[in-house]
């Protein structure tokens, strides 16, 4: 369970406990197995009598920071009012928490690039609060979150609207900036403005852009800027009602089918206009073999193109679909175990920048109910981590530190990402051979439309120490 400190008296948290600070356990020793507390920091309303010097020490956690001279070692982490003081084999210091982290890797925060928050608008979904919780369980410090709510974000007053919220909660948002106007793909939205207020890349979200067009227009508007537009391949024009994979499956099952060339020729056509204006482009949610080798290519030429993959697309495949399991329903759909397989080689390799949770709440009205009429998504921020370490168990920490976080930093300009004397500490602690159960108690979202409930996983999140506090999994 996620320890939380509510920021106003009375707020009551779903699955959430609040111990306040007191002086007795200074200096005590908290090993990761047993129930540890939250230390208030500057992300929540905190009374002037606990706004107080804090000092946090990590114990023995294997460093897993490639620029690090002590990369791959086991250290001691000194860390005070939020930023880093001291880094070494053995530190002798006093605490006000002392985190005993043998065994554990510790890398710099993770950061998920497709979220969705679903506030404002579809609070009954998820909010900015349980959303931002979800992640900070699943190791997140970082997450990118989609436009598609409702205002959309298009305008710089939504942009400020969710870099204002995220200030209180235990993750940094970076909003994903609507790239037309109501994400409608019609005309382009105020991206100048929008990046004068903070954001780092431009999307429609679920609603990908089917005008060539229109995107080429926005590939060479955000070229001065040097931000990324992020697509996700899927030519609407084939097929639009249908609800799986089209393939020897979808006929069996007697449901319409979505052909894998609907990705394919789209990211096809978005490699073109890349080649055309130079700019920035990156592909999410890649789930076919065609699709990686196209990426492939694309990047042996030099073009500035990224791509992430979602964890269920290198777990499940449309097979799973014969239960009718209105939880797999999702987009893009689950492709054949051939193509996961290349998903899976596509990580191994390099190909795949990311992964990108695509975390996306859907409440139980619209999941538990006949297949055709069930809503496509689930969430994912807290299985994302176990679900790759499951697919794919022979990913060293550094690799998986990347995927998870270092590569995302250097693509869309994130600050952070080093773990060093006098940086800011925003830090993931996580063990990758270590079984994980997610269960209704883990979840802190408010939508639970995942088909990893109850499921038995390897790889775990310990937590994350972000914003001067420290967030751990107790169950």
């Amino acid at each position: 369970m996620l320890v939380h400190f509510p920021r106003l008296k009375g707020v009551q948290n779903k699955g959430i406990q609040s111990i306040i600070w007191q002086k007795k356990f200074r200096s005590q020793s908290f090993p990761l197995h047993s129930r540890p507390f939250f230390l208030p920091g500057p992300h929540f309303f905190v009374p002037m009598y606990l706004s107080r010097r804090m000092d946090i020490l990590i114990r023995q956690a294997r460093l897993t920071d490639p620029a690090a001279p002590l990369h791959g070692q086991a250290v001691d982490i000194a860390i005070r009012n939020g930023i880093i003081q001291e880094i070494a084999p053995t530190l002798s210091l006093r605490a006000d928490q002392v985190i005993e982290a043998a065994g554990h890797d510790v890398s710099p925060g993770f950061v998920d690039l497709f979220a969705h928050f679903c506030d404002p608008g579809e609070e009954h979904r998820e909010t900015i609060e349980s959303g931002a919780a979800a992640a900070a369980a699943g190791g997140y410090t970082d997450v990118l979150v989609v436009p598609n709510t409702q205002p959309c974000t298009h305008s710089k007053s939504t942009v400020e609207y969710l870099l204002e919220k995220s200030r209180r909660t235990a993750v940094n948002l970076h909003p994903i900036g609507a790239l037309t106007r109501n994400t409608e793909g019609k005309e382009l939205a105020e991206l100048y403005d929008m990046h004068a207020s903070g954001t780092r890349a431009f999307s429609d979200g679920w609603k990908p852009v089917q005008s060539g067009g229109l995107l080429v227009k926005a590939l060479q508007y955000v070229l001065p800027i040097d931000a990324t537009i992020i697509q996700l391949p899927d030519d609407r024009s084939f097929n639009p009602g249908g609800l799986m994979h089209e393939g020897v499956v979808s006929t069996q099952l007697g449901l319409p089918g979505r052909p894998s060339m609907a990705e394919e020729l789209m990211v096809a056509r978005d490699i073109e206009l890349l080649r055309y204006t130079g700019s920035k482009l990156h592909l999410t949610g890649i789930s076919t073999a065609g699709s990686l080798e196209r990426i492939r290519r694309a990047k042996q030429e030099r073009l500035r193109v990224s791509c992430s993959v979602t964890p269920y697309h290198l777990l499940f495949t449309d097979e799973d679909l014969r239960g009718y399991d209105t939880y797999l329903k999702v987009n893009p759909p689950l492709r054949t175990a051939a193509d996961r397989d290349a998903l899976r080689t596509g990580v191994a390799d390099g190909t795949i920048d990311c992964i990108a949770s695509h975390h996306l709440p859907q409440d139980s009205d619209h999941k538990i109910i006949e297949f055709e009429y069930a809503a496509f998504g689930m969430i994912g921020l807290q299985t994302a981590f176990a679900a790759v370490c499951t697919a794919l168990p022979q990913l060293g920490s550094e690799k998986l530190a990347a995927l998870f976080g270092g590569n995302a930093r250097q693509l869309f300009g994130l600050p952070g990402g080093r773990i060093a004397t006098g940086e800011p500490a925003a830090l993931t602690l996580f063990r990758p051979g270590h079984p994980f159960a997610f269960s209704a108690l883990h979840n802190k979202s408010r939508s639970a439309n995942s088909p990893f409930l109850n499921q038995s996983l390897t790889g775990s999140i310990t937590g994350t120490i972000h914003k001067g506090s420290v967030f751990l999994n107790t169950i």
